[in-house]
C-alpha cells in the first residue's frame, strides 16, 4: 500500500502530547535522549509536565512537536508501518526531512531548536505598542482571490501565511498590518477572520532577517538527497535534491506554505492512505476542509496516528 506521512507543526502541541508512545518504546526514549543533548534541557518534563504557556512559546514548541514527530513515526516502523512519501506542515517539514532521509534526527533537532529562537527574536521585532505580531484565519475564501484583496487595497506588513485549504488561508502581519488586512477582506467579502494563539507573522516576507540568521545555521547542516519522495511547503511538489532542501528551508520561513497544493500532490503521485503522524489532528481537519469545495474529495483515506491507540487501529484496518 502507498503510505504517506505528513507531520503537523506549530499550533499541534499539548501538553501530555506523546507520554504513551514514551511510555511504549524504548527507541522513543533514544530520540528524547537525544533531543535533550541537542537542547541542553529536560525535554520530556517540559512536553509532559511543563505548562501550556511554557510549551506554546516559539523556541520550546519547535523541539516539542519535532520530537513527538518523530516518536510517533517510530513507533509506527517498530510496528512495520513505512511511508512511501513524506510531507510535513511548516515546522512539520523537518520531521518530513528525517523520515525521507534528508537529515538525521540529531540535525533535525538542531535546526528546530534554532529557528525556534530565530523566529522568536524576530518576531519580536515586529511587535509593536506591547501588541505583538500573529496570524489570524481568512475563512471563505481561496487562496488567490486573498492575494488580489490584499494588493488591490494595497495592504502594508500583513500576507498570506498558510494556504490551509480552498476555504482557508491563514494571514501573518504586525499588529497594524492584522487590522488592516481584516477591513480590507472583509470589505472584499471574507466572512470571518479569526485570530490565532500564534506570537509571530510567520511564512511572511516579515521573517526576512530569520532567514538570514537561519542561514548561517543551516549553512553547517548536511542534507541528503531524499531517499523517498519528499514534498515542499514553499512549492508544493516534489524536493529534488539535498541542495534544494536546504535552499527551501531558507525560503520557507518567507514564503506561504502551500499546504492544499502538498495535499493534491500526494494524492496525484499515488498516495493511498495518509497518516498523520505526531500530536492532534490539525492536519487532518485540514484535509477534510477540503471537501466542503470538492465533493469527490476522498475523505476516508486521512486519518490519524499520533498515539499508540490510533497507531493499533490502523494496524488492525491494514491487515
Amino acid at each position: 500500500m502507498d503510505i504517506s506521512f505528513a507531520f503537523p507543526g506549530q499550533g499541534a502541541q499539548f501538553v501530555g502530547m506523546g507520554k504513551d508512545l514514551y511510555d511504549a518504546s524504548s527507541s522513543v526514549r533514544e530520540l528524547f535522549s537525544q533531543a535533550d543533548d541537542a537542547a541542553g534541557t529536560d525535554t520530556a518534563a517540559l512536553i509532559f509536565d511543563g505548562t501550556e504557556e511554557q510549551l506554546k512559546q516559539t523556541d520550546n514548541t519547535q523541539i516539542a512537536v519535532t520530537l513527538v514527530n518523530l516518536a510517533a513515526r517510530e513507533v509506527l516502523r517498530e510496528r512495520g508501518i513505512e511511508s512511501t512519501r513524506s510531507a510535513g506542515f511548516s515546522l512539520g517539514e523537518y520531521a518530513a526531512m528525517v523520515d525521507a532521509g534528508v537529515l538525521t534526527a540529531t540535525d533535525a533537532f538542531t535546526l528546530v531548536i534554532a529557528r525556534g529562537r530565530i523566529m522568536e527574536s524576530i518576531s519580536r521585532e515586529n511587535d509593536e505598542g506591547g501588541e505583538r505580531a500573529g496570524m489570524a484565519a481568512a475563512m471563505g475564501k481561496d487562496l488567490d482571490e486573498i492575494r488580489s484583496i490584499l494588493s488591490r487595497e494595497q495592504v502594508e506588513n500583513a500576507y498570506p501565511s498558510l494556504y490551509n485549504s480552498p476555504v482557508q488561508t491563514v494571514i501573518g502581519g504586525t499588529p497594524s498590518g492584522l487590522v488592516a488586512a481584516s477591513e480590507a477582506l472583509k470589505a472584499g467579502g471574507v466572512r470571518r477572520i479569526i485570530p490565532l494563539k500564534v506570537s509571530g507573522p510567520f511564512h511572511t516576507p516579515l521573517m526576512e532577517r530569520a532567514r538570514e540568521q537561519f542561514a548561517e545555521i543551516a549553512c553547517d547542516i548536511a542534507f541528503a538527497d531524499p531517499a523517498k519522495p519528499l514534498y515542499s511547503n514553499v512549492t508544493g511538489g516534489l524536493v529534488g535534491s539535498g541542495e534544494e532542501a536546504r535552499a527551501l528551508c531558507l525560503d520557507q520561513l518567507t514564503h506561504t506554505v502551500l499546504w492544499t497544493a502538498e495535499e493534491r500532490s500526494l494524492l496525484s503521485d499515488g498516495a493511498e492512505l495518509v497518516l498523520e503522524v505526531g500530536p492532534g489532528s490539525v492536519l487532518q481537519g485540514l484535509w477534510k476542509a477540503v471537501a466542503k469545495s470538492e465533493d469527490a474529495w476522498p475523505v476516508d483515506r486521512f486519518h490519524c496516528a499520533g498515539t499508540i491507540e490510533e497507531i493499533d487501529a490502523i494496524i488492525e484496518e491494514i491487515r
